[in-house]
């Protein structure tokens, strides 16, 4: 925090390593520095986790993902601060980013079985994560909802459940990396996530691929960094499709 630092954004849990910020601590330091405190939401959806309850002066949620949660629209959803949404409000009034009409129908529509979808999502992914945790070929794998993850106690106090997403990594590095993808069969390959489809990412050659090697690992991004987002379909199907492109 520097004399010119007028805002602390965070997002929790983190993108695509599922690292889980303290929201009350970092609520309390935003306050004592008098900024603007901006979390984005948009792996716990407001059904898990509430930030304003922790200080929040703004939330961000990408609506595209969970909030639709069948990969339709793009979306994206601002709360918070009357003040600062106010202000928000009259900005985009006078600029005009506006979803479309038929965008926020679907939304709106979605917002109906929110809760119904993300508890099927922890649930399956809690499953998985559980799987995982005990393969040969995974060194590591990061759910918050798991005993083994670094802040499993900061995400019990602050979230409802653990999400839908799953990061692991697969020994080997980037050949099994790209192993693991090439067999998959019934998960899609896709940098989306959030939706009723379990999708499996490979961050290093797709969605961080245009960081250096060094810029990657300093965040923990690394080659055989795999992470999954957990779909609505029976999670024995899930596992067996991941199981059978670890064992290739």
């Amino acid at each position: 925090i520097q004399e010119n630092t007028k805002i602390l954004y965070i997002e929790t849990p983190t993108n695509p390593g599922v690292d889980i910020l303290d929201l009350e601590l970092i609520g309390n330091i935003a306050k004592k520095h008098q900024l603007i405190f901006i979390v984005d939401n948009c792996f716990a959806t407001p059904y898990i986790q509430q930030p304003i309850k922790f200080g929040a002066d703004l939330v961000i949620h990408s609506a595209t993902k969970l909030i639709d949660g069948q990969g339709r629209v793009l979306g994206g959803i601002t709360v918070g601060n009357k003040d600062l949404m106010r202000e928000i409000y009259l900005f985009a009034r006078n600029t005009g980013p506006a979803m479309s009409p038929f965008n926020a129908w679907v939304l709106s529509k979605s917002l109906e079985t929110l809760a119904v979808r993300v508890d099927r999502h922890c649930e399956n992914a809690l499953k998985v994560a559980q799987f995982l945790e005990e393969h040969e070929n995974i060194t590591y794998v990061k759910y918050p909802f798991l005993p083994t993850h670094p802040q499993y106690e900061v995400a019990k106090r602050q979230m409802k459940l653990g999400g839908a997403i799953v990061a692991f990594e697969i020994k080997g590095g980037i050949a099994a990396g790209r192993s693991f993808l090439d067999n998959i069969k019934m998960c899609s390959l896709s940098a989306n996530l959030g939706d009723t489809r379990t999708i499996v990412t490979h961050p290093s050659s797709t969605t961080h691929g245009r960081l250096s090697e060094e810029d990657r690992l300093e965040v923990g991004i690394t080659d055989g960094l795999v992470r999954i987002s957990v779909g609505l379909e029976n999670v024995e199907d899930i596992i067996a499709d991941i199981q059978q492109a670890l064992g290739v």
